[in-house]
């Protein structure tokens, strides 16, 4: 998905002269090409990343699209004051493009890992939240971001995801259908997506799976509509239990006074010490492909009860 979006931002540069990439000291080999083309477009600031985000707030003033790229503690961790009062009080087109969703970078400590990223973001109004789950659904948030006026961030983990979708991908402004199903859905976003898909793989029960890949500023009107034949919404992150997808629907589940019940699978909000690979952390919180099709199993024995 990275590489992805940094294509389409590179393929999109060649016609919109606006656009401008910026990197703390981050995406070597993934910006070359950017860089090779577009020289007086790109920048390296290095260690320094509120700096980073202030300069790319005066180059948005300026006229130009900034796409500022770093792993995710560094686009919005370190410099969330700058990333509040110089980009999104000021409404700039500034993307953050956040590498390292999740436990990607697993085990090399919690010090790179982004478990807590969405509620953070949630925080600042008007602030786009994308997480796209595939590589078309990446495509797809890039361009939104090009063609977009307004801050936004991109969580991303690294590269290799393969696609989940089996049919073209028109929008990533409002929930997708990924697989049709009834009883029980299964909301996600991310790479974890792929062990929601593997999941449901020979599983006699039929569940609904819906990407949600605009997190925030999205539209959700249709969704009372898809989850109609539901009685179980599951949620599936890479992200803390708390702030994230499981938290966006628990409040819209409530505002819209829809009658089903809502379990969340994530990361436990704790701060984590355990040494693993990023399977062996999903596996360690209950999501990985296992955890997350004895979860849905165990909701259709449910649901079946008179």
């Amino acid at each position: 998905m990275r590489n992805t979006v940094i294509d389409t931002i590179t393929k999109a540069a060649e016609k919109e002269k606006s656009i401008f990439v910026v990197t703390g000291d981050a995406g070597f080999g993934v910006l070359d090409e950017f860089q090779k083309k577009f020289p007086e477009r790109y920048l390296n600031l290095g260690v320094a990343e509120q700096n980073m985000i202030s300069f790319s707030a005066g180059l948005a003033m300026a006229g130009y699209n900034v796409f500022v790229y770093n792993i995710t503690p560094f686009v919005l961790y370190r410099c969330y004051e700058q990333v509040r009062n110089d980009l999104c009080y000021q409404k700039l087109p500034v993307t953050l493009i956040g590498i390292g969703s999740g436990v990607t970078y697993a085990p090399q400590g919690h010090t790179h890992y982004s478990v807590e990223d969405v509620g953070v973001a949630r925080t600042l109004p008007g602030l786009v939240v994308l997480s796209p789950a595939d590589p078309l659904e990446a495509e797809l948030c890039a361009k939104y971001a090009i063609k977009s006026k307004k801050p936004a961030f991109i969580r991303l983990a690294k590269y290799g995801e393969p696609k989940i979708h089996s049919e073209k991908v028109k929008s990533v402004e409002s929930p997708i259908v990924v697989k049709k199903g009834s009883g029980v859905t299964v909301l996600f976003h991310g790479s974890v997506g792929i062990e929601v898909m593997q999941a449901v793989e020979g599983l006699k029960a039929r569940p609904q799976l819906i990407s949600v890949p605009m997190l925030t500023e999205g539209d959700f009107s249709g969704l009372k509509k898809l989850l109609k034949n539901t009685r179980t919404v599951i949620t599936v992150e890479e992200h803390y239990v708390q702030g994230g997808l499981g938290s966006i629907m628990a409040e819209w589940i409530i505002e819209n006074g829809v009658d089903v019940k809502l379990r969340k699978l994530g990361v436990k909000n704790e701060y984590i010490h355990k040494i693993k690979n990023n399977l062996g952390m999903r596996e360690h919180y209950g999501i990985s492909a296992s955890e997350i099709r004895r979860a849905i199993t165990s909701e259709f024995k449910i649901v079946k009860k008179p």
